[in-house]
C-alpha cells in the first residue's frame, strides 16, 4: 500500500540540490501521492511547475498567516482563478500564527485573510489546509463564526490538545500528523494520535522541516513518513500498514480531485 503525503513544500530552496532525483524516488518508496503546499504567493507558483513536471504532485494555493504581506485584491484573485486548474486540490496553507506574531492590528489582518481564503474554499469547494500555532481560541472561534463545518478540511501539523483535536474532529475535520509524533516530549500529540478517529488522521511531512526521529534536525522529506506511521500504529495497538492504508483513503476522502 502507498502513502499519501498531505502536506510537503518541495518548492523550498533546501531541495534544489537533489529535487528531481528525489521527487523521481519517492514511488519506488512506497510513496504514491504528494500535495505540495502553497505559503506565499511565489511558492504557490512554484507550486504549479512541481505539480505539471509529476504526475503524482497534486498542489494547494494559499497563504500562510506569515505572509499575509503577499495578499491583495489581486493576488487572491490569482489564486481564485488558479485553483481551478484540475491539480488543485485544496485552498491552503492558511490560517492564524500568533507565535510569530504578536501586533494585535497584524493578527487582526491575519483573520480577516482567513476568513476570506475560507470563503474563498466555499466558492470553489474546496477543502482547506489549515495553520494554527498560538492561536487555539481565535482559530476555533472564527472557524465556528462562519460555519467552517460547511467547509472540509484538515488543521496541518496539529499541536493542541487532544480535547482540542475532538472539536475540530466534530465539526468534520482531520487532524495533519507529522514527525512531532516520534518526539519523546510531543505527550498532548501522542495522546490525541492514540484516541481520535483513524478515519480522521492524515499523513504529513511539512518538509522539508519537523523531521521524525531517528532524523531528527536533518532535512525532512516524505521517505520519512514510514516513521510517523510506525509510531501511530504502536500508540493505537495496530498494524502499520492499516494506519497507512487508512490515511490514504482519508485523503483520498477529503482531497476529491486527487482521485481524478
Amino acid at each position: 500500500m502507498l502513502i499519501f503525503e498531505s502536506h510537503a513544500h518541495y518548492d523550498d530552496r533546501q531541495f534544489d540540490p537533489d529535487r528531481e532525483e528525489l521527487l523521481s524516488s519517492m514511488e519506488e518508496n512506497g510513496i504514491g501521492k504528494i500535495i505540495n503546499v502553497g505559503s506565499d504567493l511565489a511558492a504557490c507558483k512554484r507550486t504549479l511547475d512541481l505539480m505539471r513536471q509529476y504526475p503524482f504532485v497534486f498542489g494547494a494555493l494559499g497563504i500562510h498567516p506569515s505572509d499575509i504581506g503577499d495578499l491583495s485584491e489581486e493576488s487572491y484573485e490569482w489564486i481564485k482563478s488558479s485553483a481551478v486548474l484540475p491539480k488543485i486540490v485544496a485552498i491552503g496553507e492558511i490560517g492564524l500564527d500568533y507565535y510569530w506574531e504578536k501586533d494585535p492590528e497584524v493578527q487582526s489582518r491575519q483573520r480577516y485573510w482567513f476568513c476570506r481564503q475560507m470563503e474563498l474554499a466555499r466558492e470553489l469547494a474546496l477543502p482547506v489546509i489549515i495553520h494554527s500555532r498560538d492561536a487555539a481560541e481565535d482559530t476555533l472561534t472564527l472557524m465556528k463564526g462562519i460555519h467552517a463545518e460547511q467547509i472540509p478540511g484538515v488543521i496541518h501539523c496539529f499541536s493542541y490538545s487532544p480535547e482540542m483535536a475532538e472539536e475540530y474532529v466534530k465539526m468534520g475535520y482531520y487532524i495533519g500528523i507529522g514527525g512531532v509524533v516520534t518526539f519523546k516530549n510531543s505527550r498532548k500529540l501522542k495522546e490525541t494520535a492514540a484516541h481520535i478517529p483513524l478515519e480522521r488522521i492524515l499523513l504529513e511531512t511539512d518538509c522539508p522541516y519537523l523531521s521524525p526521529e531517528p532524523n531528527r534536525g536533518k532535512r525532512n522529506s516524505s521517505l520519512n513518513l514510514p516513521y510517523v506511521a510506525k509510531e501511530i500504529a504502536a500508540l493505537r495497538g495496530i498494524a502499520e500498514e492499516e494506519v497507512i492504508k487508512a490515511t490514504y483513503e482519508n485523503a483520498m476522502r477529503l482531497f476529491i480531485k486527487a482521485g481524478k
